[in-house]
């Protein structure tokens, strides 16, 4: 049998492992393999029969597989695929109970999803619509206005943004609804239009949706009064103001205009310096809202005693950040009877994000980012959002959803055995080079994002010169309260001066969806976009 041979310098480690349990040997047997597969990668339900699956996936030397053993060129490419992702392949499907009610999921939530730039002058676009549905987004919101000949339209009410039809939105996004996830999608109407606009709307929301368009509650939903998402499937709904049903009487039929027809005020835009102007709800569209009933929030004691679990409310961030602090445990109590949406300040004209995980943290499902602004609040959505097959629906940890003790995600004394998270970044390879071609100074951020007193970072030290293949070799550990709400976050820079460095790649992922062993990250570019074959390479343990 021929030698192996000899490794590339980037993955000298690799072959140092290969060598460590090969002892001596040219070739690794199913049983060292398999030795490897418990001690290193704790796979402890790993058997004989599943090493030689992998020999027979990776092993192209037919002498090496008929031996059941593996070369070094097997290991090595065994090493370097998605098995060996630092993200659980298990997760990559759904696998979560879809059974619960809407309220124990998170929801992929976009704000303001018309724009690809700010809120003064950015650009509306329908494409803006399909990237947030390809990327898993299940609730969507639509700014409607009164548009000429009857047409309503889309866009940031009393700015320079562009306008789109709302009958091209609503086309867009029944084409794109169900491309990558079969779970219900929330249109949230932020309305602005006459009644006999809102007529239109209702019209082409019933002709164009069709039948994926919930009209109705359902029948027996599995979940109690709150469908589930497997109830919903392939279901759009309608997240509106609806009109508060009166008896009537046959003398007071012809006060029925006044009766069932609510009034609202709808919140100025910011810079906006007109009045506050009424708004009449039009039944046609106020019949289309099922289970996503708009309410106004009054405080937490108020929505105990009179709110509806199909009624759920919305806050500027904030408020809620005020609302987080005063009373954490009751925003999560709140949160585990009723929908609450999260949205961003209006004084971020820019199209800027707030961390979402302070409101993940108090159990809020409809948190909201400008998916057109990259940067670490979208990283942190998109790596929240990748578990359970990318659905956009993730289950509520536990933590948040028990009504036996209270939770207050802003208090530090939470008493829980802690985790340790030790973890050694040990290499990388093939980093992107910066547009002026010059190689990098890379070092290795990795961040903790979860409670107060869990978030941190640490980093490496620099290499000096090496996009290609710099060796860290550093160990860090990390001790962690509350593993089940925290987000693990590798992200690579330049140091370019001596306190300044540029952004090169990142990849973050739930604590529970790390992988223990030796592990590979892929790596991510700002827009989210895969920087293949960019990677680190690392060990991580935890108890």
């Amino acid at each position: 049998m021929k030698k192996s041979k000899p490794p590339s310098s980037r993955r000298a480690e690799i072959h140092q492992l290969y060598q460590v349990y090969a002892a001596g040997l040219e070739t690794l047997s199913a049983r060292a393999l398999l030795m490897f597969l418990h001690k290193e990668q704790k796979e402890l339900t790993a058997n004989e029969e599943k090493a030689e699956s992998l020999i027979d996936r990776f092993e192209i030397n037919e002498t090496a597989r008929e031996n059941s053993s593996m070369t070094f060129e097997g290991f090595l490419r065994y090493m370097e695929s998605k098995e060996c992702c630092v993200f659980n392949q298990a997760h990559t499907s759904v696998y979560q109970d879809m059974d619960q009610p809407l309220t124990s999921y998170f929801i992929s939530t976009s704000h303001n999803t018309y724009l690809t730039g700010d809120q003064l002058v950015g650009q509306s676009s329908l494409d803006a619509y399909v990237s947030a549905l390809r990327k898993g987004c299940r609730c969507l919101e639509i700014d409607c206005w009164d548009g000429p000949d009857m047409e309503p339209v889309v866009y940031h009410g009393h700015t320079l943004t562009s306008k789109i039809l709302f009958k091209d939105v609503i086309t867009t996004v029944g084409q794109h609804a169900f491309e990558v996830s079969a779970y219900p999608v929330i249109l949230s109407l932020e309305n602005h239009c006459s009644r006999e606009q809102q007529e239109v709307m209702a019209q082409y929301l019933i002709c164009i949706l069709g039948e994926n368009l919930l009209i109705a509650p359902l029948d027996h939903p599995t979940a109690g009064d709150l469908p589930s998402p497997n109830d919903l499937k392939y279901k759009i709904l309608i997240k509106n103001k609806k009109l508060k049903r009166q008896i009537k009487t046959e003398d007071a039929a012809e006060e029925e205009d006044h009766q069932t027809k609510a009034k609202f005020w709808s919140p100025r835009k910011a810079g906006s310096k007109k009045k506050k102007k009424k708004v009449v709800v039009a039944e046609a569209l106020s019949d289309l809202v099922i289970y996503t009933r708009s309410v106004k929030f009054i405080s937490f004691s108020h929505s105990r005693d009179n709110q509806n679990c199909y009624e759920n409310t919305s806050m500027e961030e904030k408020k809620a950040r005020k609302l987080l602090k005063a009373s954490g445990s009751d925003f999560v109590e709140h949160n585990q009877r009723f929908l609450s949406r999260i949205y961003p300040t209006g004084l971020r004209m820019s199209s800027s994000n707030y961390n979402p995980v302070e409101f993940w943290n108090a159990g809020s499902q409809l948190v909201a980012l400008n998916f057109q602004s990259p940067g670490l609040p979208m990283d942190l959505n998109d790596g929240l959002f990748q578990d359970n097959g990318g659905c956009g629906y993730v289950l509520k940890p536990a933590v948040l959803m028990s009504t036996q003790m209270r939770f207050d995600p802003s208090s530090s004394q939470h008493k829980r055995k802690s985790t340790s998270l030790l973890l050694k970044v040990i290499s990388g390879s093939n980093l992107p080079l910066p547009r002026s071609g010059k190689a990098l100074d890379p070092f290795v951020r990795v961040e903790i994002h979860g409670i107060a007193s869990d978030s941190c970072r640490k980093n490496t030290h620099t290499v000096k010169n090496n996009s290609l293949s710099p060796r860290w070799d550093t160990d860090m550990s990390f001790t962690i309260r509350l593993p089940e709400l925290c987000l693990v976050r590798f992200c690579v820079r330049d140091q370019t001066g001596i306190l300044s460095s540029e952004f090169v790649g990142q990849y973050t992922l739930p604590f529970k969806s790390l992988k223990k062993g030796y592990r590979w990250v892929p790596l991510l570019s700002k827009d989210g976009f895969s920087l293949d074959p960019a990677s680190l390479f690392v060990y991580i343990s935890h108890s």
